[in-house]
C-alpha cells in the first residue's frame, strides 16, 4: 500500500527555480505512485520583501542584487526557459521583465490552504507571472488567477481587500527562517527531510523513493 508524504513547499511565485522545483516534484510523484502519495502545502517566503508595488527591472535588478551582467543575466534566462520547457512550462521573461512584490499573492495562497485549491492557485500565479508577464500584485491579476483556480471571486477579493492573512503570513515566513530556510524552493518532506532548489524529477523520484522506505 502506498506511503502518504507530508510535503511542505516553501517557494515564492516570482522565483524561476520555485515552478521548475515544483513541476520536478510533481512529475516525480507521478513516478512513484507505486510506493507514495503526497499531500502538498505551500508556505510563503518572499525574495524581495521591500519591493516597491511598481516592481523593478529584472536586469537591473538582478544587476543590484547579484552584481550579474546583462549578458550574464540573459544567459541565466534562456537556461532557466530551457529548463522549464522540458518541465511543460513556458517562460517568457525579457529583459523588460520586472520583479514584484508578492505578499498579497502569498495572503491569497494561504487563504487558498484554507478554502482548497492551493497548488492550482500557485500554478495559476506561476503562469501569469512567469508566461504572460504580469504583476503578481495586481489586484486584477490575483483575481484572475483565483478564477482560473476555481476559487470563490467574491471571497478571494474581500481577503484581498480586507487584509486577511497578513499576520498569518508573517507569522509563517518567520517560522520557516527560524528553522533555517534561507533560499527557495525548500521542500520538506516528512518534516524530517530536505530537499533544495529546483532539482530535475529524477532527483526529486530518488529521493522520495529513499524516503518512503526510510525506516
Amino acid at each position: 500500500m502506498p506511503r502518504t508524504l507530508s510535503i511542505d513547499f516553501v517557494s515564492d511565485v516570482v522565483c524561476p527555480w520555485c515552478i521548475i522545483g515544483l513541476r520536478g516534484l510533481e512529475i516525480a510523484l507521478e513516478r512513484v505512485r507505486d510506493v507514495a502519495t503526497a499531500e502538498i502545502r505551500f508556505h510563503p517566503f518572499e525574495l524581495n520583501p521591500a519591493m516597491p508595488p511598481e516592481g523593478e527591472n529584472i536586469v537591473e535588478h538582478i544587476g543590484r542584487k547579484y552584481g550579474a551582467t546583462p549578458e550574464q543575466s540573459a544567459g541565466t534566462r534562456a537556461m532557466i526557459r530551457e529548463r522549464a520547457s522540458a518541465l511543460g512550462f513556458s517562460m517568457e521573461m525579457t529583459d523588460e521583465s520586472r520583479i514584484y512584490n508578492t505578499f498579497d499573492a502569498h495572503r491569497l495562497l494561504h487563504w487558498a490552504g484554507i478554502a482548497g485549491g492551493q497548488q492550482a492557485l500557485k500554478h495559476a500565479l506561476f503562469a501569469v507571472y512567469f508566461s504572460e508577464g504580469r504583476n503578481p500584485g495586481d489586484r486584477a491579476v490575483l483575481l484572475d488567477a483565483a478564477a482560473r483556480a476555481g476559487l470563490d471571486i467574491a471571497e478571494a477579493a474581500q481577503v484581498l481587500d480586507e487584509g486577511r492573512y497578513g499576520e498569518a503570513v508573517r507569522a509563517e515566513e518567520a517560522l520557516w527562517q527560524s528553522r533555517g530556510i534561507q533560499s527557495v524552493p525548500a521542500i520538506v518532506v516528512d518534516q524530517r527531510y530536505l530537499i533544495s532548489g529546483g532539482q530535475p524529477p529524477e532527483a526529486f523520484e530518488q529521493a522520495l523513493r529513499e524516503i518512503t522506505t526510510a525506516s
